[in-house]
């Protein structure tokens, strides 16, 4: 149940995708969802899928992990597929009943959102699984410290981020591990309502809350054992190098986002 979440985690290789700097694959990522989003074209959306299968081959990693995680997207896939197929109107009538009339345009405008939300998904799982949490953190820090001028505090937040990825298959195996104590004791968690189900969940998160709580302690014990003072005069164990792969691979996907954009205004 809880064991599909891919969130987090990363799949260790040396294929191409896994070489690129974080702040590459985090900028790619942002030029894709506004690929998307730019303009609603059969040969923008073509184009889209064919960066993203570009993408998926280069990584080299198995289909089995996109496949164990879609299982938490495909609900909200679904609702917004049929949100817009219900409650849309348009010209073309293809089916009345007493809750809501069915067009073509809601058919077509639902499968569009549908299709983008599962690329976003699959890309951003691309992202996941092929850099490891300290590489988005720092790749991150270093896309957002421009703002540094604003006195934000872009370590802090970035190393947020990284503690709270780190902390998703954590909590996730925590999951995993109460709920097959608690079936062992008896629990029912697929059958009977859906009522029932939902509320067979209450005693898992309790002790999943109190668990969490206790890991967060025990990594500021351990970061203040450290001497962790903040982002103040901190170096790197690494150093990010941005290279010509890094900025070939931008530069295709902005080339995408220009073509959407011209064709969008054209």
């Amino acid at each position: 149940m809880f064991d599909h979440v891919i969130i987090g985690q990363y799949v260790s290789s040396n294929s191409f995708i896994h070489r690129l700097d974080a702040r590459a694959k985090l900028l790619c990522l942002i030029v894709f969802i506004a690929i998307l989003f730019v303009y609603r074209h059969p040969f923008v959306m073509a184009s889209a899928s064919i960066l993203l299968v570009i993408a998926f081959i280069l990584a080299r990693i198995p289909i089995i992990y996109y496949l164990k995680g879609l299982r938490f997207v495909v609900l909200m896939i679904t609702f917004t597929f049929l949100f817009h197929a219900l409650f849309q109107g348009g010209d073309i009538l293809l089916l009345e009943t007493p809750i809501a009339n069915v067009y073509l345009e809601g058919l077509i405008e639902g499968g569009y959102f549908a299709l983008r939300l599962l690329m976003i998904f699959i890309f951003a799982s691309l992202l996941s699984l092929t850099t490891t949490p300290v590489e988005l953190t720092d790749g991150l820090e270093k896309l957002l410290s421009p703002l540094k001028k604003l006195k934000l505090p872009i370590h802090e937040l970035a190393f947020m981020m990284g503690i709270s990825m780190r902390f998703i298959p954590i909590l996730s195996d925590e999951a995993e591990k109460i709920i097959k104590a608690q079936t062992a004791r008896g629990a029912h968690f697929s059958s009977g309502s859906l009522w029932k189900r939902l509320t067979a969940f209450i005693p898992i998160f309790i002790p999943l809350f109190v668990r969490a709580l206790n890991r967060a302690e025990e990594v500021a014990i351990a970061m203040e054992a450290r001497g962790y003072t903040g982002g103040e005069g901190r170096t790197k164990l690494r150093d990010m190098r941005w290279r010509q792969m890094d900025t070939a691979s931008l530069s295709i996907f902005c080339c995408f986002l220009i073509v959407a954009i011209i064709l969008r205004f054209s």
